[in-house]
């Protein structure tokens, strides 16, 4: 029997962490990076739970790194005809809704740039940055011209403390899945650190980035770190607003 590892929370996060078992399923068809086996969800004593496959880490070296670009590519080519997915998630503790859209423009601007921007008024910090969101949202095509990405399986949330290294075998967790630019992935990478050169050199010879992908990456960025703002205050929203600036500067 498998040593685990068992996540708690309160009964209302059973949804959570469901969604969380179905998008390491996901992950797990595509047959690209290695992620852990879930044994059990549910409810017990009043507390929800996931457990799953506890792994060991080690420091990454440069060749694991090296393989996880090439695997993300390789995830990254497991597409769908639509963005989004079946159900809803989270991104950290906050709903992700993900209802299928033929249009990435529309799904980025309705499900998670807007969504997160509503949230921000609703918690106080209105005024900028709802009046710059308010004008890139309403000119969020231009970002993209001569550009028309594919639905790609994404991790979601791939920051530096969502991967780690399993005897020289690179291992993704704590999805927050559904089918969107791939940029979105890339984009969330550079952030937070956690990822060396090795990996992006890797990445871009399976498959380079597109023209444009510097404002874009921009874009990505602000809906993590507005979700950052929105779970943990205002430590974030001189960055929010930075961003919100430069972008509405290239629009």
């Amino acid at each position: 029997m498998k040593n685990t590892f068992i996540k708690t929370g309160p009964e209302s996060a059973l949804a959570m962490f469901e969604a969380e078992a179905e998008g390491l399923a996901e992950l797990r068809t595509a047959g690209a990076i290695r992620v852990p086996d879930v044994t059990d969800v549910g409810v017990t004593d009043g507390q929800s739970y996931i457990s799953l496959e506890r792994l060991v880490f080690s420091t990454p070296s440069i060749e694991t790194e090296r393989d996880l670009g090439q695997q993300l590519a390789e995830l990254h080519r497991h597409t769908k005809k639509q963005f989004g997915w079946f159900r809803d998630n989270t991104i950290g503790l906050t709903p992700q809704r993900n209802d299928r859209s033929s249009d990435w423009i529309e799904f980025f601007r309705e499900y998670r740039l807007q969504f997160q921007l509503d949230l921000a008024t609703a918690n106080g910090f209105g005024g900028e940055i709802t009046d710059l969101g308010a004008k890139l949202c309403q000119h969020l095509d231009k970002l993209f011209d001569d550009y028309d990405p594919v639905a790609s399986l994404l991790h979601g949330d791939l920051w530096g403390g969502n991967w780690g290294n399993v005897n020289g075998e690179p291992v993704i967790f704590d999805p927050a899945v559904y089918y969107g630019d791939r940029e979105t992935d890339i984009a969330m990478t550079r952030l937070f650190g956690g990822f060396g050169k090795s990996f992006y050199d890797a990445y871009v010879s399976n498959w380079p980035m597109q023209q444009g992908f510097d404002a874009r990456l921009k874009l990505y960025q602000l809906y993590h770190v507005l979700n950052h703002l929105n779970l943990f205050g205002s430590g974030y929203k001189n960055q929010v607003t930075s961003l919100l600036r430069e972008l509405t500067d290239i629009i």
